[in-house]
């Protein structure tokens, strides 16, 4: 039966993977990944926080192990404290006593002294599953951000479109009152002068029967 691995000779060669540390807040992060901007694309950070001196690559071997474990994924412990790094990490219920908690880890038993170290193959495997588990997560995240920003483009687009009915309302009550107004305007000139032309004929008339009473009084 042929293995698998022989059917992949133009397969992409996978980056290796690093370990990756900062704080944030309350807590300690660690990440597996290729680079420190993929570290920082995935903390979120807004800043070059390796160049702030608040973030490093370790080497620690229990650190390194659980991101490998769980490549992509920002790993998670209450900041100031030597807990392993989990997806779920609680936050301090006090942090005024964090001196009281203990800082040392249990010793590890005699069989921890007796485990064999893993070969370059073991390792290179690894290394390959932990770059694919990377990437998948890398594209899970990439899915996730694409669907937040079509969800903001939605809301953008609900919006705009309710602006833009609200201003044509206002727009189309504003054409109607101006209609109005000017048709005020005209009714209220025609009556100025229907009122200009009666009181001319008024004077006129005035005059003419004042000089009748006039005359009749002589």
């Amino acid at each position: 039966m042929p293995r698998k691995l022989k059917s992949e000779p133009n397969s992409k060669p996978k980056r290796k993977l690093k370990t990756y540390q900062t704080s944030l807040g309350f807590f300690d992060q660690a990440i597996a990944a290729p680079s420190m901007k993929a570290a920082l694309d995935a903390w979120g950070a807004s800043s070059n926080l390796f160049h702030q001196g608040v973030a490093r690559e370790t080497e620690d071997p229990d650190i390194v192990a659980a991101t490998m474990a769980s490549p992509g994924v920002v790993l998670r412990r209450p900041v100031g404290s030597d807990g392993p790094f989990t997806e779920s990490a609680e936050l301090p219920t006090d942090l005024a006593d964090g001196d009281a908690r203990p800082k040392h880890k249990p010793r590890k038993g005699p069989a921890a002294k007796t485990a064999k170290k893993p070969s370059r193959k073991t390792d290179d495997q690894q290394a390959r599953k932990a770059a694919v588990a990377f990437e998948k997560e890398e594209r899970r995240r990439e899915a996730e951000r694409r669907k937040e920003e079509a969800a903001r483009a939605k809301e953008r687009a609900r919006r705009e479109k309710a602006v833009a009915t609200a201003q044509a309302a206002l727009d189309k009550a504003r054409r109607e009152h101006e209609a109005r107004a000017e048709a005020i305007d005209a009714e209220r000139a025609a009556l100025d002068e229907r009122a200009e032309a009666e009181q001319a004929r008024w004077d006129k008339q005035r005059m003419r029967l004042e000089e009748a009473v006039r005359r009749a009084r002589e």
